[in-house]
């Protein structure tokens, strides 16, 4: 009868690696609720929103007020690109999840 062998040194940094990896994927921060909307955003009539909780009701009648394609909530931490969409509505949240400002950009 043999005894098993020892995994070797660079197995194991393999098989380490491989599960970091599978960890570190599961912590990856993805975009919020992306409603689909008629397409082209108008934010004139969206300043009920300013102090509203974001929960998914109101991000939905946010997007059905609108008219945006897409909305995008965005987090107090959160670094967006200054890209221009007719199609996107922004919902900016503080801290406690609370709409600051909700704009088509």
């Amino acid at each position: 009868m043999t005894s098993p062998r020892p995994l070797r040194r660079s197995s194991f940094h393999a098989f380490l690696l491989t599960g970091a990896a599978f960890a570190l994927s599961s912590c990856v921060s993805t975009p919020g609720p992306q409603v689909e909307g008629s397409g082209r955003c108008s934010d004139s009539a969206l300043g009920w929103a300013t102090g509203q909780p974001a929960d998914e009701a109101t991000l939905k009648r946010l997007s059905r007020e609108s008219g945006a394609g897409l909305v995008n909530p965005i987090g107090p931490k959160t670094v967006v690109k200054h890209d221009a969409r007719n199609d996107r509505l922004r919902v900016f949240l503080d801290a406690d999840n609370r709409i600051t400002a909700a704009r088509c950009e």
